[in-house]
């Protein structure tokens, strides 16, 4: 039945029953023979067919991504057989946002090259969404909310922003006791292009689930600028956990209402959280490769993952 399939999709591609028999090797009856086999299988007609014209039904229109699905599933068992045995080898390309990259995936990448010597690893640190299906790119990291897509997710860890500054700013301006007071300091935002008003200053149930009006004197679109400007005592940021944690380990930075929830009510409602995943396009031949890196990246961050276990460790009450 897959070698119908095979020459179904052939078919459907070219539209033309004496092209695939040639390209086949065999004669036009000879598939014809096929379609009409793979016709009775599957209890319904594939195709329109006469001497000038063939064309898809409407059945055959539906069962066509399903054929494609199928014989991509078989490619991808086919090679994770083949390598189920044998030592792990050659090139896996990944790509991740640079800074994510820089300080949890190219750890994880060097314990991983320790594990398996015999596989080649190319990262691409990148803030561009790169097209897993126009280049050749094994696996991504996605920080945030994944879109709906036909790429295989893997969910590596939560999504968490924390409120934080630097000692030096905190001593000179004051702890702010509640999230509203945010409005009062000096908030260091992520310059969006659209507004002043950076969206990231969102918390759950706090004024309608609309990001409070915070202003500061400093935005920028550099993650690392805003990172050394809330460390140089400017003012309060409010980033992601993964990346302020080694700050906070450091004493550099303190965090503020660590337990504020961060995810808007509206999305809670629709089940929509942002999360860190790893994405990868089903079919393609380094799938066992693809999938052996992405379990040993949840492994390597753990469950909750080690920069939220690190800065739990640290938090103390606000004086």
């Amino acid at each position: 039945m897959l070698d119908a399939i095979r020459i179904f999709l052939a078919v459907a591609n070219s539209g033309n029953l004496s092209e695939v028999a040639r390209k086949e090797g065999v004669a036009a009856s000879s598939i014809s023979r096929k379609i009409d086999a793979l016709e009775e299988e599957l209890g319904f007609k594939l195709f329109l067919r006469s001497s000038r014209l063939i064309a898809l039904t409407d059945a055959g229109e539906q069962f066509l991504p399903r054929a494609n699905a199928i014989l991509l599933e078989m490619d991808e068992a086919k090679s994770a057989m083949a390598e189920l045995n044998a030592e792990p080898q050659g090139l896996l390309t990944i790509t991740a946002p640079a800074s994510f990259s820089r300080l949890h995936v190219a750890p994880a990448v060097a314990r991983f090259l320790k594990r398996y010597p015999q596989i080649e690893i190319e990262l691409h640190a990148s803030d561009g969404v790169v097209d897993l299906s126009s280049q050749r790119t094994d696996v991504a990291i996605r920080v945030g909310i994944l879109p709906d897509s036909d790429l295989v997710a893997t969910h590596l860890a939560p999504f968490r922003r924390i409120v934080c500054a630097s000692p030096d700013y905190l001593a000179r301006h004051g702890y702010p006791a509640t999230l509203q007071d945010l409005e009062q300091h000096n908030c260091l935002s992520l310059a969006t292009g659209v507004s002043t008003v950076c969206g990231l200053w969102t918390f759950a149930g706090l004024n309608r689930d609309v990001a409070l009006p915070v202003r500061g004197n400093f935005r920028t679109n550099d993650i690392n600028s805003l990172l050394q400007a809330a460390v140089e005592g400017i003012g309060i940021v409010h980033l992601a956990s993964w990346l302020v944690s080694d700050l906070i380990i450091a004493g550099k930075l303190v965090p503020l209402f660590p337990e504020a929830p961060g995810i808007p009510v509206r999305l809670l409602a629709a089940r929509i959280q942002p999360a860190i995943h790893a994405v990868r396009l089903p079919g393609r031949s380094h799938a066992t490769k693809a999938q052996l890196f992405i379990a040993h990246l949840k492994e390597y961050f753990g469950s909750p993952p080690y920069w939220d276990r690190a800065i739990a460790q640290r938090v103390k009450p606000a004086p």
